[in-house]
């Protein structure tokens, strides 16, 4: 017996010795191989003047971007989103404790800091009352009367996954907001919740568009025969790439996608830059009238604004040509905004952010007295109730969001959205990395989010002495300026008043 067991040993010995010397031997052979590429390769310096040592420069690279979000970076230094926000955003989802000890961590120096002026007499919690509804498309056969503050952004089907579209449209019914299709056309997942849904018209027309990809009025007929689709929403532009298409990556259209957005299976889905019909105020007005037309639904258009005189020469057509020709409301995206990959040129430097481009639309809607008209959707990184409230004084009737639904459904910031690789199968067509994703729990989730968020949102508001968020005003905050001392929104941005001195409502020669 212990001559066999002694056996045992001295093969498992043996064993473990060959495999030892094997797999070293293996590791000396790669790494002599990876010594003569990388000595003898011309493209890249650092490997050929430091070879298989300069391998590790990439690793370090790609593994930097993990590092730096949950060891190095403070709780507000990170960019796009600090920890700090996307904490929020968790937490509200999972309808867990939002409150913190020991004070903020909000640096309130830095100019441009906004603060909330809080009431000496606040609104009590059983004087407060839900946010007002509001109708919008009032000459249409079908208006739209929503009360949600918050509703969830165009993110098409093809950048989002199919679980990920799914808890956003449950979770959208649930919470009682809409949700937007994003340029990629209407599948069976965005209609399978029940939810509210705003359709938008990208610059491909995606599911809209006739073989020579024009605009096929029998399809967006069709596409309003749907009892959910709300409204219509024409794209001009997005946050990340204003002046640019957007870009399905060819790994991404599946079967199922390429039949939504009538293209071809396996290859780039590439939105023009712009509508090849709209090329002026006029021609704009005409598509909205058509398509208003054609579906009996609200239809308006999103941009990000860069200089204002094209909306001057749009809104006095609108008051040439009658109140009823103009655009039911107007997504305004910052240029912060944009869950896509985008050219790093636009996405850093193309368009004014939403802190400016949103008083100056409000603004000129005001002075050309089309205010009430016309409806206002902020978006741009308001994903926290400080960003919401702060829309919301500056003018804005609703805000929309992507990144921060996205943050509600588990997103955890990897920046992997176009790779097809996302960790949490948010953005990725990988049934393997699709099955973390449970579209019953998420949507949960996002109905969470929304709920919290409003309730914040009106905490704030009842903390400035309102009923509600939709009471809020520019005088209900300030911001912190380069004299050291903070002054409020409405000196810095005067308002309906000055707009209206600046432009009298039915002057339209100004």
């Amino acid at each position: 017996m212990e001559s066999v067991t002694s056996g045992w040993v001295y093969f498992t010995l043996n064993s473990l010795a060959v495999i030892f010397v094997l797999t070293f031997g293996l590791v000396i052979l790669t790494l002599v191989v990876f010594y003569i590429i990388d000595i003898t390769q011309t493209r890249h310096a650092v490997r050929r003047n430091y070879p298989i040592v300069g391998r590790f420069r990439y690793l370090f690279e790609h593994m930097g971007e993990f590092l730096r979000q949950y060891f190095y970076a403070m709780d507000r230094e990170e960019m796009p989103f600090n920890r700090a926000e996307r904490a929020w955003v968790y937490r509200a989802a999972k309808d867990v404790d939002r409150t913190l000890a020991f004070g903020s961590t909000r640096d309130l120096r830095p100019l441009g800091s906004v603060f909330f002026v809080n009431c000496a007499y606040p609104t009590r919690g059983e004087d407060a009352v839900a946010p007002s509804p509001i109708t919008i498309g009032p000459y249409c056969e079908t208006p739209f009367t929503t009360a949600s503050i918050l509703n969830i952004s165009g993110m098409s089907y093809g950048a989002l996954s199919r679980p990920a579209l799914q808890a956003l449209s449950r979770g959208a019914a649930k919470a009682g907001c809409w949700l937007n299709t994003g340029e990629g056309g209407l599948s069976s997942y965005h209609l399978e919740g029940g939810c509210d849904i705003v359709f938008q018209i990208g610059t491909a027309k995606f599911g809209v568009r006739d073989e020579q990809g024009r605009l096929s009025e029998e399809r967006l007929a069709g596409i309003a025969t749907h009892p959910q689709v709300k409204m219509f929403e024409i794209k001009l532009s997005q946050g990340a790439k204003p002046g640019k298409g957007g870009i399905l990556p060819g790994a991404k259209v599946t079967e199922e996608i390429a039949l939504i957005r009538a293209i071809s299976v396996g290859e780039d889905a590439i939105s023009p830059n712009r509508h090849l019909e709209i090329t002026n105020a006029g021609s704009l007005l005409d598509m909205i009238e058509q398509v208003r037309r054609v579906t009996g639904k609200p239809v308006g258009f999103k941009t990000v604004i860069g200089d204002t005189v094209w909306l001057e020469d749009l809104f006095k057509l609108i008051l040439a040509r009658g109140i009823e020709s103009a655009p039911d409301f107007i997504s305004i995206d910052g240029a912060e905004g944009g869950s896509g990959a985008a050219p790093q040129a636009l996405m850093d430097y193309m368009g004014l952010p939403i802190r400016e481009s949103l008083p100056a639309v409000v603004d000129l809607l005001h002075g050309y007295g089309l205010k009430e008209r016309i409806k206002v959707i902020a978006s741009g990184k308001l994903i926290v109730p400080s960003g919401v409230a702060w829309a919301l004084c500056m003018g804005a009737d609703f805000v929309n969001s992507g990144r921060g639904f996205m943050f509600s459904l588990g997103c955890i910031q990897a920046m992997q959205c176009n790779k097809n690789t996302c960790p949490t199968g948010v953005t990725t067509h990988d049934p393997r990395l699709q099955r973390g994703l449970d579209p019953t729990l998420k949507s949960e989730r996002v109905a969470n989010y929304v709920a919290n968020m409003t309730y914040d949102v009106g905490m704030i508001a009842h903390s400035c002495g309102v009923f509600e968020p939709r009471q809020l005003r520019r005088h209900h905050a300030r911001v912190a300026t380069s004299s050291g001392r903070s002054e409020s929104l409405e000196s810095l941005y005067p308002s309906e008043q000055m707009g209206a001195r600046l432009f009298p409502p039915g002057n339209i020669d100004q």
